[in-house]
């Protein structure tokens, strides 16, 4: 299946671009997740948790909807979904 992978701020910069599409086997958030952190080593452990969860401050979403207001990392995708990956941000 071919995912468009949208990343931002922070994410951006250790990925070296704002959208980048790939191909997965048939899969989850999760499984894309953890090949995304494998691919780009300064994403690693930035992402999930060790328990493989969404770290909290992070926001995940499959075609503009939080997947933790589906079913987190084992929301499943199909061919032509968007994950987007924001990093915390902070502000004043």
């Amino acid at each position: 299946m071919r995912i468009e992978l949208r990343f931002f701020a922070t994410f951006r910069e250790a990925v070296g671009a704002k959208t980048v599409e790939r191909e997965f086997e048939a899969g989850t958030v999760g499984d894309v997740l953890r090949a995304i952190e494998s691919e780009w080593p300064d994403l690693e452990g930035e992402i999930l948790a060790d328990d493989g969860s969404i770290r909290p401050q992070l926001s995940v979403l499959k075609n503009g909807r939080e997947v933790v207001h589906m079913q987190g990392t084992e929301t499943p995708l199909a061919d032509g979904d968007s994950l987007s990956v924001f990093p915390p941000v902070a502000g004043g």
